[in-house]
């Protein structure tokens, strides 16, 4: 199993999820952005690590949200999730497609990652 760590990024009340990458695993789905954690690295500098490669910015991390294991014939995970704030202005992607601030009661209309969807209720 690999641990995968995930920026929930709030900010004005809405969630920035990423449209994942059309050469990857559930191509265009939406997610909570992050992504693997390297040996000896601990979650929060994965994170930040992850954020700043695939988004240029820098987060604050506030607090674990949850954790959700997803197992299928491709991959075998278990997601961290992290409640974030961002800390610099513009967002440059680098992996996603696209990208879209979301209020809560509108991030189901979307087609979320396997795992990412499960924790909306604790938001």
């Amino acid at each position: 199993m690999i641990d995968v760590v995930a920026a929930v990024i709030k900010k004005d009340n809405k969630y920035l999820i990423a449209q994942r990458n059309r050469d990857k695993h559930f191509a265009f789905y939406w997610e909570f952005p992050g992504g693997k954690v390297n040996n000896n690295e601990s979650f929060e500098n994965a994170l930040k690590r992850e954020i700043l490669e695939e988004l240029s910015i820098n987060i604050k991390i506030n607090n674990k949200i949850s954790s959700e294991r997803f197992r299928d014939e491709k991959i075998n995970v278990e997601v961290h999730y992290f409640l974030c704030e961002k800390l610099d202005e513009e967002i440059i992607l680098s992996e996603h497609e696209d990208m879209k601030w979301v209020f809560k009661k509108n991030l189901l209309n979307f087609k979320l990652a396997p795992g990412d969807s499960k924790i909306i209720k604790y938001l």
